[in-house]
């Protein structure tokens, strides 16, 4: 079989920062060595220094294809797999390919090389992640079509950032080496401002910080490191459900606070019983309280509470971890064991740090061990260790007070050991307690004494009962707790759903979901896997979702794995689980699918819904537009046919109006035939606009000059200093002169229309009140106005006003040029 490429991507925050020539760069190098490198595919974007670095390369041919009559070039996949080279140079890893291609994506095309045993070398911007898609589009106010899954960029075998100051990039965009010179001033003044390229900067490298961070914990599991490695501080809190919780987190949070760029982490472990006194509403509470301080909350499940805390702090490199004073008495904590001292004692070079706080317990209390608890393994030794302990001391008392007790109340005190037996570790532990106790009561308190003979009548029959009802309280211990058992394993699971069920309510994505199951089940690492269903013969299985360390990308690679349907798998690594939780675990697995499928509706459906408005949009254009084609075309054929029939004859003055009638309705129709077909290619994404600064006075006195003088007169009220704006020249006149002629072809007497601009958050907002009703919204002028505005990045709208809606203001904004401000000295 052959062995798995290896995938090398180089990040940048923003296009120019040099990715592709890096890569080159790289390409050059491995060549010197001897490495078979070919490019399989490079766009330099006209960038001299980066087609001079690809010179000398072997570059695979690329194939040629046609779409909608336009040609198109990409990655021949094929003949780069016929030619095989050690490594392959492939720019753009999240490019959409062109329909009609073997992949939608170029990722899916480097996944192929991959698998062919070629080794990749790519490039990615930070902005084309399918996470920071939305974090960009905030920031930029663009979004992104071409995204890239996170899984794709994680499983690369090295990532190195590629990263310049935000000053540099944008000298390199003034020198024009990124852009071409008419698209370099409405750059700079929108994605490439400084405050763009700063934060992309950011995201880049805190993105990149996650995944060495994944690194280091993937080198420490292959190592078997557990010894925390104090790279950054990292405050854990554990909670357990109780009222302390909060003073615990905020203890915690200063501490994080006193320690630049250290992470809070708060943890609640659940028995693996699945009994425990933690109040789920506190808990809910406690997350959210963690949130809102910038911590991250975390749930698992373990047998040993203490294991599993410190299981968790090794795995997450945890430094420091904070816990409460105990909330156990003396007793409890002698016979279940204090979390505090254990954890002090096991955590090795971790620093543990004990809060008192109001519900710790008080020094004077010996309380009992509360009932509820279910008679497991451990359990069940406990409950022996104590009646090895509780009945030998008993007996020594007992045998102190001789002669001031009788037997009956001897048995009395015995009776309570047997209870307290009972209620640690059921009916197996109480029975043999009792006849433990049955034995030690007839050896040391019974004539004749230090024998097992009984002389007595009563004293037989005082064993007897005493015998009897500890086994029936030892019986009904026990089926209590079996009960309680089983009730709590059902809290469990409904907990674990109704969890599940409200993360869905939410809206938490799916690896959210996934991470929340690993955590509840203590696994390792959780995917849902989804099956390729054209691959019947040889089974492909793709990531849908996945947490923890090393995924499993297929069932067979799983050490649990649970069938949703016939193309959806839930596969986990870790520990195993009991028969309980592997139906728990199917539950949620369930739940899982259901999640994806709503996923996949929610999406179809706005995708859907997304075609079908734009088809709306389109065929009520085209109707409005065949319409207004249908009367022009009308009103020439019968200025054509009156012109005929008044050929001969007839007066020159008839003969010249009709022709002016002709020619004018002939270029009404033109014109719509060139609305038509610009509204297409606006629809196509196949209209080419050169955004640069436009000054708006001028556009404006061009527009008014060519439409001339007209029976109505518009007030223009603009300010002394209008900035110019980003746009199209070309476009932004033809939009103005759409609006201005709707004014001038205005309604009814009394509606005086007025121009008025301002400026207001980077946009120049024009507004011209009193259009008539005649400017509809869905009008086909309009609405192209519109489209064509929004493609520039501006907006149009039209909105009544006036009685009955007989006014209608059309407001139109544009970004600005911003204004540089400051010294060139500083």
């Amino acid at each position: 079989m052959t062995a798995r490429g290896k995938l090398r991507i180089y990040l940048g925050a923003a296009p120019g920062v040099g990715k592709t020539y890096a890569m080159l760069e790289e390409g050059r190098r491995l060549r010197a060595q001897g490495t078979d490198v070919v490019i399989g595919f490079v766009e330099p974007h006209g960038r001299r220094p980066t087609a001079a670095m690809a010179e000398g390369t072997e570059t695979v041919p690329r194939r040629t294809m046609i779409h909608r009559g336009a040609e198109f070039t990409e990655m021949d996949l094929d003949a780069v797999l016929a030619r095989h080279p050690q490594v392959a140079l492939v720019d753009e890893l999240a490019h959409t390919n062109v329909p009609g291609s073997r992949n939608a994506k170029r990722w899916q095309d480097v996944e192929e090389l991959l698998d062919a045993g070629i080794d990749v070398v790519t490039t990615l911007n930070v902005q084309h992640l399918e996470s920071l898609n939305d974090v960009v589009a905030q920031i930029t106010g663009v979004r992104q079509r071409e995204r890239l899954p996170d899984e794709v960029a994680r499983r690369a075998d090295q990532i190195e950032l590629v990263d310049l100051p935000p000053e540099a990039v944008r000298r390199r965009m003034t020198h024009g080496d990124i852009y071409p010179p008419d698209r370099i001033e409405a750059a700079l003044t929108h994605y490439f401002r400084v405050g763009n390229l700063t934060a992309l900067r950011e995201l880049a490298l805190l993105w990149l910080a996650d995944r060495v961070e994944e690194g280091l914990q993937r080198y420490r599991t292959e190592h078997g490191i557990v010894a925390p490695w104090e790279t950054r501080e990292r405050i854990l809190v554990g909670l357990t459900g109780g009222r302390e919780g909060e003073t615990l987190i905020r203890r915690a949070a200063r501490i994080t606070a006193r320690t630049p760029g250290s992470e809070l982490l708060a943890l609640h472990v659940t028995p693996g019983d699945a009994l425990t006194d933690a109040d789920p509403a506190v808990l809910d509470e406690q997350r959210a309280l963690v949130e809102s301080l910038g911590g991250s909350y975390h749930q698992t499940t373990a047998d040993d509470v203490v294991q599993g805390l410190l299981d968790f702090a090794r795995a997450e490199n945890v430094t420091q971890i904070v816990l409460g004073a105990g909330r156990r008495g003396l007793l409890g904590s002698l016979l279940r064991g204090d979390v505090g001292r254990r954890t002090i004692r096991e955590s090795g070079p971790i620093d543990v740090h004990v809060v008192t706080h109001e519900e710790a317990a008080g020094s004077a209390g010996l309380t009992l061990p509360r009932p509820g608890r279910g008679a497991g393994r451990k359990r069940f030794v406990l409950a022996m260790a104590g009646a090895a302990v509780l009945l030998p001391a008993l007996t020594v008392v007992l045998t102190a007070l001789r002669g001031r007790l009788d037997l009956s109340s001897d048995l009395v005190l015995y009776l309570l050991a047997v209870v307290v037996v009972a209620l640690i570790g059921g009916l197996g532990p109480a029975l043999l307690a009792a006849l433990a106790a049955g034995l030690l009561a007839d050896y040391y308190f019974t004539a004749p004494v230090h024998t097992f003979d009984i002389e007595r009548g009563n004293d037989i029959l005082a064993l007897s009962v005493f015998v009897a009802v500890a086994a029936l309280v030892g019986t009904a211990a026990g089926t209590v707790s079996r009960r309680t058992y089983q009730a709590a394993r059902a809290t469990a699971e409904a907990r674990a759903l109704s969890r599940l069920a409200t993360s869905m309510m939410h809206g938490q994505d799916l690896p959210a979901l996934v991470e929340q199951l690993r955590e509840n089940f203590g696994l390792a690492a959780v995917s849902l896997l989804e099956r390729d269903p054209g691959s019947a013969a040889r089974p492909r299985w793709f990531v849908v979702a996945s947490a923890g360390e090393r995924p499993p990308e297929r069932p067979y690679d799983a050490d649990l794995e649970s069938t949703v349907d016939d193309h959806l798998t839930l596969a986990a690594r870790g520990r195993g689980l009991s028969a309980d939780d592997q139906d728990i675990f199917a539950a949620c697995a369930a739940q899982l699918g259901i999640a994806h499928a709503h996923g996949r509706v929610a999406l179809e459906a706005a995708e859907t819904g997304t075609r079908e408005a734009a088809e709306r949009s389109r065929a009520m254009a085209l109707a409005v537009a065949v319409r207004d084609l249908r009367a022009s075309l009308a009103a020439t054929g019968t200025a054509l046919a009156r012109l005929t029939d008044r050929a001969e004859g007839g007066p020159p003055g008839e003969r010249t109006r009709l022709l002016a009638a002709a020619r004018d309705a002939a270029r009404r129709a033109e014109q719509l035939a060139g609305d038509l077909d610009d509204l297409g290619r606006l629809h196509a994404g196949a209209l080419e606009l050169h955004l640069r600064p436009v000054d708006v006075d001028e556009a404006l006195t061009a527009v008014l000059d060519d439409l001339g003088p007209g029976g109505r007169t518009i007030s223009v009220s603009l300010p002394e200093e209008l900035p110019d704006v980003i746009a199209d020249a070309a476009v932004l006149a033809r939009v103005l002169t759409t609006v201005v002629a709707d004014a001038l072809r205005g309604g009814g007497p009394g509606i005086s229309p007025a121009l008025t601009a301002e400026v207001s958050d980077d946009r120049l907002i024009m507004r011209m009140t009193g259009v008539g009703a005649e400017a509809e919204a869905g009008g086909r002028s309009v609405r192209l106005a519109r489209d064509l505005v929004e493609a520039m990045g501006g907006t149009l709208e039209t909105r009544a006003e006036g009685r009955r809606g007989t006014e209608r203001t059309v407001t139109l904004a544009l970004p600005v040029v911003a204004r540089h401000t400051g010294s060139a000295g500083r």
